[in-house]
């Protein structure tokens, strides 16, 4: 390696290094979202509009955290035509990229439609953590040939933002178990102290009362808490 090359790898360590505490620091999931794509737009020369493609529960696909209107209307046609390069990149696990969508023949439902955004270029990257998918970081830009050699660069970027949004996704679901605990703690408790039972029989009223109500366990819990002085 040569004085340059390695100058260059020890400012991208170092640019790397500094994005990823910046993103393990972000609150919760959205703020993460918003960091990561932030980051991204700073970071990856090119880029000019910037979002990301997020798989929630039950496999939907929607965009959040987008830079412009028009990161959201590019991603809208993606779902629409379930044809584009956010699509392949999550299902086929690689990096997609083009350099002029008017000749792009790869998607031909999607590519003229998104092409009279005025947008020309796209560098899509999976988010995944080993085997988990979370989605996928996508770049836009008006220029033609826009995304040149930091495609590897972006690849570096992405498992930090990868590794980030899934710690902060993990640590929501942690906070929401907790929350959910204490209210049916709490309810349990509510109901031995009203009908002289022990915490089973209280257990065990929340979960016939859910059964015979088709309503969620936390939701009666949490009506009884509401409630508790109408009991």
């Amino acid at each position: 390696m040569n004085d340059h090359e390695h100058t260059v790898g020890s400012g991208l360590s170092a640019t790397l290094g500094g994005i990823a505490r910046t993103l393990q620091a972000e609150p919760d999931v959205e703020s993460t979202l918003a960091a990561i794509v932030k980051a991204a737009f700073d970071h990856v020369p090119g880029a000019e509009y910037a979002g990301i493609s997020l798989i929630e529960p039950g496999g939907r696909i929607r965009t959040v955290a987008p830079t412009a209107a028009v990161v959201s209307t590019i991603d809208e046609l993606q779902y629409e035509t379930q044809q584009g390069p956010c699509l392949d990149a999550i299902a086929e696990h690689q990096i997609f990229r083009t350099g002029d969508l008017t000749s792009e023949s790869r998607w031909p439902e999607f590519t003229p439609k998104a092409a009279e955004t005025g947008v020309r270029s796209m560098l899509v990257y999976r988010l995944f953590v080993t085997d988990q998918t979370l989605g996928s970081l996508n770049l836009y830009a008006r220029a033609r040939d826009a995304f040149g050699d930091q495609a590897d660069d972006g690849r570096l970027f992405a498992t930090h933002a990868a590794i980030a949004l899934a710690g902060a996704q993990t640590e929501a679901r942690l906070h929401v178990a907790v929350e959910n605990r204490d209210v049916i703690g709490m309810a349990k408790g509510i109901l031995m102290q009203h009908h002289d039972i022990d915490a089973v029989g209280a257990f065990r009223l929340l979960v016939e009362s859910s059964q015979n109500t088709n309503i969620k366990l936390l939701d009666v819990a949490a009506w009884v808490v509401e409630h508790r002085r109408e009991l």
